[in-house]
């Protein structure tokens, strides 16, 4: 039985003179993409969970432009965001929150020179401030004393300067947090930024996600947390590659709060 999810648009909001707290920016991986959409479900139950008054575009959103303008195609990106950044502005959106630390850079910080200035936060912490603020509480058993390891997105990590929040809410699970050799600065990436994703390999003896993989291995881990639908890819099939998927499962940090 799958509780009801409740998931108003931004048109929806409009036509009853309502302004959301937030606007959730779902993006594209978490609006297609079979795993990620697990995230998105998991996000929207704990937004729900905290009677956070939100909304989605729906169908008015349209890839951000992340990808094109990182695989160099700067005319596709601007068409993309200047689209985007009217919709937003036209429902006067103040607020984004968002899953995706790609969609989550762009719009932070790629945007304002396109027109679209907006307080744009990572899903990671605005769970954290939702349970600073007491809407939020999780039940410390479901994770206590489950070995966990964080991989930093790079774009919420070093591009963002984003390390606390997210291993802060998940100490909140009371799991034992074991960090990577490589983690916050030092962190390496999981191998599909920067459109790398949608390309065939460069020469080598091994890819970017399976290296990765092996540095989140080292740390024993049952669960590799990570705060990006890509990364989560990534470090899913390293973990297959690795044949590991027995002992480690891969979970955002959102799937894990809203388990909890």
């Amino acid at each position: 039985m799958s509780e009801q999810l409740k998931v108003p648009t931004m048109a929806e909001m409009m036509a009853e003179g309502k302004q959301p707290e937030i606007l959730f920016w779902v993006g594209s991986a978490g609006s297609y993409d079979d795993r990620a959409k697990k995230i998105t479900k998991a996000f929207v139950k704990i937004l729900n969970k905290a009677n956070v008054n939100f909304a989605v575009l729906g169908t008015e959103e349209s890839n951000t432009g992340d990808v094109a303008k990182r695989a160099g195609n700067e005319f596709l990106f601007q068409m993309q965001a200047v689209m985007n950044i009217e919709v937003l502005n036209a429902y006067e959106i103040k607020r984004i929150v968002t899953c995706d630390p790609h969609s989550f850079n762009c719009i932070k910080n790629e945007y304002p020179g396109l027109g679209g200035s907006y307080d744009v936060i990572h899903h990671t912490q605005y769970i954290q401030e939702l349970m600073s603020a007491g809407r939020l509480t999780v039940e410390g058993n479901t994770y206590k004393g489950k070995r966990i390891t964080f991989h930093d997105p790079c774009y919420l990590g070093r591009g963002n300067g984003v390390y606390d929040a997210p291993r802060d809410v998940l100490k909140k699970t009371n799991a034992t947090l074991v960090e990577m050799k490589r983690h916050k600065g030092t962190a390496l990436c999981c191998g599909a930024g920067g459109a790398q994703m949608f390309k065939d390999a460069e020469p080598g003896n091994k890819e970017i996600n399976v290296l990765r993989t092996e540095d989140a291995i080292e740390t024993q881990p049952e669960i590799i947390a990570t705060g990006c639908p890509y990364c989560n890819t990534m470090m899913t099939d390293g973990v297959k590659f690795k044949e590991k998927e027995g002992d480690i499962k891969v979970m955002d940090i959102a799937e894990l709060i809203a388990n909890a």
